[in-house]
């Protein structure tokens, strides 16, 4: 399929010239007037598994939404969307599709690409990984001086670890009842504070690490994995411990996950301990395959399909709905209108369930690497703006953080609440129950509240008089709600699976790559050169003042030491 489908660029198109006419319109229209059509709430709520999106607080109207849709028509949506799942090489850059979708494909499906049906292949990967959860869960992976595993350390970094942290974080209370739980954590700092922190506290003998990196080289993971291995090798064999040899620490201590099977196997991983993924798996697409290992550790197999099975939900509705329904098309939607038409730059994620604390930190990373591109498929700079600035926190303490700014700013922000509608409703004891159920309906009337303010502004209060100033609120701040069922390993699937496809549609529209990140990997080439310089001692000659003179304080402190 070719990327430029189509050719006029898409600032170019008679959808985005009427959506600048209608905009000038908008920007001087306030929510408040939007709602006074009491139907409004209803009309601009959509339903799909076990999720609820109300777009109704988003400054739009129908009108907006069927320019916005034209928009989506003109930048070939369907057939892109169509690209995407049928593994077309949609990834231009690097000429590859992006199949992250087959990864939580049914085991009876299939999916053709390059003519190798590729399902077969994911459901073998499955299977081995299961195996592996299933020999720590009933203690039969042992160290090498034979005592099981307690403790997995992940070593990861990007795609790597914040989507097994923040899905392990969010299934806390979905551990299974199984024989014996191994305690999962995660290392993916650089400097290495982190995993200093685990190596003093934890026992060697029953330590396990899973290096997790698809290219295999990403000097954050590697360095971490060094000091562990060299850890491993001080405190098992240099220590003389009778029969332990280096071979049987690696073959007992470590598991690989890597599209390279054979830097995994120079490392020192056996090859029985090696979990493979695919090229046409990006780093942060990457949770739903082996690299999600950690989470089936903590939740069992049978939640993690459960997770792929919410995803494929999402997928097939993703596929199969017409856009003015399709629940990831409409949230692209609304964002590239605040974006591009309302000229909304911000972009916060506030979930209201403890669960989530690293929800808006994944989504960072989903929408800002693959989406912070300036150029189009074919190297022509964009004239307009493409994904905004994500940040988040819990809504609760963003609540005494930095909803001030939302509320009385100079910043226009656009929000994304998240809260599921039912929690404790499984605890047995009926007291405990009662209060923990009191404490959630107060976490969603503070979320509830706190969109209908930034909302309504001054008109949300019921107070008589004028305010003073610095007591008004302004309102007219869009924002959307998404209601999860409950957060459960499919719900929250099905979410994960939400937001990457927005990114995909919004990608679509903008005329950009959301697959690559050549920023990333032009970071880590001068990285890489300047870790030589001081290692070295040389060679900073030719670098900018500002750098020559941070490196020789680097050096100056080390003669000091």
């Amino acid at each position: 399929m070719n990327p430029e489908l189509n050719h006029v660029p898409i600032e170019q198109a008679t959808a985005w010239r009427k959506l600048q006419e209608h905009a000038r319109e908008m920007r001087t229209t306030h929510l408040r007037e939007l709602f006074a059509d009491q139907s409004r709430g209803a009309a601009f709520t959509w339903q799909a598994a076990g999720l609820t999106l109300d777009l109704s607080k988003q400054r739009w109207t129908d009108t907006t939404r069927h320019l916005l849709l034209d928009l989506a028509r003109e930048a070939e949506v369907p057939q892109r969307i169509q690209a995407l799942l049928s593994g077309e090489r949609v990834n231009v850059s690097e000429d590859r599709p992006a199949l992250h979708t087959a990864l939580r494909l049914p085991a009876d499906a299939s999916l053709v690409v390059d003519g190798e049906d590729v399902v077969p292949g994911v459901h073998r990967s499955l299977e081995r990984m299961a195996v592996m959860v299933e020999r720590l869960h009933s203690r039969q992976w042992r160290g090498a001086t034979g005592r099981p595993i307690e403790d997995v350390v992940n070593l990861g970094v990007g795609g790597s670890d914040l989507g097994p942290l923040m899905v392990t974080c969010a299934l806390v209370d979905h551990r299974p009842a199984v024989t014996h739980h191994v305690e999962v954590h995660f290392a993916s700092t650089m400097d290495g504070s982190q995993l200093a922190d685990y190596l003093k506290r934890f026992n060697p003998e029953t330590t396990l690490f899973v290096l997790s990196s698809k290219s295999f080289t990403t000097i954050d993971t590697l360095s971490n994995a060094r000091t562990a291995r060299d850890w491993l090798m001080a405190r098992l064999v240099e220590d003389d411990i009778r029969g332990v040899s280096e071979d049987l620490v690696l073959r007992q201590h470590f598991i690989g996950i890597s599209a390279k099977p054979d830097k995994m196997s120079e490392w020192g991983i056996a090859e029985a301990n090696q979990l493979l993924f695919w090229e046409w798996v990006g780093g942060r697409y990457s949770l739903w395959g082996a690299i999600g290992l950690p989470i089936a550790l903590v939740v069992g197999m049978a939640n993690f399909r459960e997770l792929l099975a919410g995803a494929h939900a999402m997928d097939t509705h993703f596929a199969e709905t017409p856009l003015e329904d399709n629940l990831p098309v409409l949230l692209a939607l609304a964002g590239v209108w605040n974006v591009n038409f309302l000229g909304i730059g911000a972009h916060s994620i506030l979930p209201y369930d403890g669960r989530l604390e690293h929800f808006a930190a994944y989504l960072e990373q989903l929408e800002m690497e693959s989406n912070g591109k300036s150029a189009t498929h074919d190297g022509r700079e964009v004239s307009y703006s493409t994904c905004p600035v994500l940040w988040g926190q819990l809504g609760p303490n963003a609540q005494h953080a930095f909803y001030q700014l939302l509320h009385q700013g100079t910043q226009p922000v656009v929000c994304d609440f998240i809260a599921p509608l039912k929690r404790y409703d499984d605890v047995e004891d009926a007291a405990t129950r009662d209060h923990l159920q009191a404490q959630h309906r107060l976490t969603l009337a503070n979320c509830f509240a706190q969109s209908r303010l930034l909302m309504l502004g001054d008109d949300a209060i019921d107070e008589p008089g004028e305010r003073p100033g610095h007591k008004r609120y302004r309102g007219n701040q869009p924002s959307s709600t998404l209601l999860l069922d409950r957060l459960t390993p499919a719900t929250l699937g099905a979410l994960i699976a939400l937001y990457e496809h927005k990114v995909f549609v919004q990608a679509a529209i903008w005329g950009i790559n959301p697959f690559d990140q050549w920023g990333v990997e032009l970071g880590k080439q001068i990285a890489g050169e300047t870790e030589r310089m001081l290692a070295e001692g040389r060679g900073h000659e030719t670098m900018d003042a500002s750098t020559r003179a941070l490196i020789e304080a680097v050096w100056k402190a080390e003669r000091q030491t």
